[in-house]
């Protein structure tokens, strides 16, 4: 017989919600309507934490300091009860418009430790062949020249920049072989340390210039093969819940050019394309495109998901402000962007000089990086598996590029020091079998 899971408030909660949101009267109702019906529905928790199930169908926890609703996973299995909010003070952000809760869920995972599917990687590789055959003269490199050598065609850029766009945190293992079939083309090694790659991510705009310049060039063929390109890529990246939700937003963006007989007029401003690229994109993919059109919320989400991940911890927000406390923050916004219970246990690390771990950090011969003084917090951090260590791997290292998006901070080249602790921890897992599990 199979085992029913107990009951949890939040669960049934937000069951509620959603059933109530997927109601077609739900559109029918203005926004100030909407917030009545959210606003009964709100959950407080015995130390007076006020939640509410909303936008991006994720809960909201709402900081009494200044009345603002921070995306926050709740503490589940949590007594609670149920109150009346004032709709009023429902901000519109934080009631869904509907659209929103369709977007596809994806996974946090890293690509540190369980492996990319078998096909997958053969069709990439398969296609990374195909492009490399191309010519550099027709081709040129006109973005992503940092990785590849200079006689390497824009087609097989156009793979690379449509994975690392794709991926929600472009980090791999060293025998991750969707990697290893770049190795002849790239310009130099790739940065990390011995084992782990901590990649860049790409902005939409690298994607875009290489279509763009084509088409200002006059080779509208070109311009049209180098997005086949991506969309060809996207497509096979739909294979992977780690690549799924900003691979559904690409091919989008870009099988509407495939689809015209002519490309038109090319624009002078690279800009000016991203941004007709990114209209093109239904609503309901909006959350996998708040990295280009929201840098601060999506760096809230990306906070989210990683407390979500550490949820096998006893205290998660203790936990996942450790991690944060390998950001470099000189100008000190970073606790005012967090809720009142994450903020909280980053101050605390903050009294005990903690926080700023990964700019901190020395470099001993064999690569290592540690931290000199005290431990840096996040080293405690002990997953039962290598499917959760990957996912906090994952959201950690999207957490760093989101933070870095928005405020400009550089990520150390071999990884943030809480980041590479946990990397030490399961290194001798590191061997996958090559099964499609995804």
């Amino acid at each position: 017989m199979t085992a029913v899971p107990p009951w949890d408030a939040f669960t049934a909660a937000e069951a509620e919600v959603r059933a109530m949101v997927a109601d077609p009267r739900w559109q029918g109702l203005s926004v100030p309507d909407r917030a009545h019906v959210l606003a009964a529905r709100v959950l407080v928790t015995p130390d007076g934490d006020r939640w509410l199930f909303g936008t991006h169908a994720r809960w909201h926890l709402l900081d009494p300091a200044d009345g603002r609703w921070h995306p926050a996973p709740p503490p589940r299995g949590t007594r609670v009860r149920r109150v009346t909010h004032a709709a009023a003070v429902l901000p519109d952000a934080v009631v869904p418009p509907g659209h929103d809760f369709h977007a596809e869920p994806g996974s946090t995972q890293s690509f540190i430790g369980p492996d990319v599917p078998a096909r997958l990687t053969e069709q990439l590789r398969v296609l990374v062949r195909a492009s490399g055959r191309k010519s550099e003269l027709d081709y040129p490199l006109t973005a992503f020249d940092e990785i590849f050598a200079t006689d390497v065609p824009s087609t097989v850029a156009a793979v690379w920049g449509t994975i690392m766009w794709c991926a929600y945190a472009p980090a791999f293992d060293g025998n991750e072989r969707l990697i290893t079939v770049f190795g002849e083309y790239l310009r130099r090694s790739l940065p990390g340390d011995e084992w782990v790659r901590w990649l860049p991510a790409p902005p939409l705009l690298d994607l875009v210039t290489l279509v763009a310049e084509r088409m200002r060039a006059g080779r509208h063929r070109a311009a049209l093969r180098l997005a086949a390109v991506m969309a060809d890529t996207a497509q096979i990246l739909l294979l992977d819940t780690r690549f799924r939700p900003r691979a559904l937003a690409l091919l989008t963006m870009v099988e509407p050019l495939l689809r015209r007989p002519g490309f038109g007029d090319p624009y002078d401003d690279d800009a000016a394309m991203r941004g007709e690229w990114l209209e093109r994109c239904p609503a309901r993919l909006c959350r996998a495109l708040l990295v280009e059109n929201d840098p601060e919320a999506h760096f809230a989400h990306t906070v989210y998901d990683l407390v979500d991940a550490l949820s096998f911890t006893p205290e998660p927000r203790r936990a996942a402000a450790a991690f944060l406390a390998d950001l470099s923050d000189s100008r000190g916004t970073l606790p005012g962007r967090l809720d009142h219970r994450l903020r909280m246990a980053y101050e605390e690390l903050r009294e005990a000089g903690l926080t700023g771990t990964s700019a901190a950090e020395t470099t001993q011969p064999d690569g290592f990086p540690v931290r000199t003084g005290e431990a840096a917090p996040a080293s405690e951090v002990a997953p039962p598996d290598r499917g959760s260590a990957a996912a906090v791997l994952g959201a950690a290292y999207a957490m760093g590029l989101a933070w870095g998006r928005l405020t400009g901070a550089k990520l150390p080249g071999r990884g943030l020091a809480g980041q590479s602790a946990l990397v030490r921890r399961i290194v001798h897992e590191r061997d996958d079998h090559h099964t499609d599990h995804i």
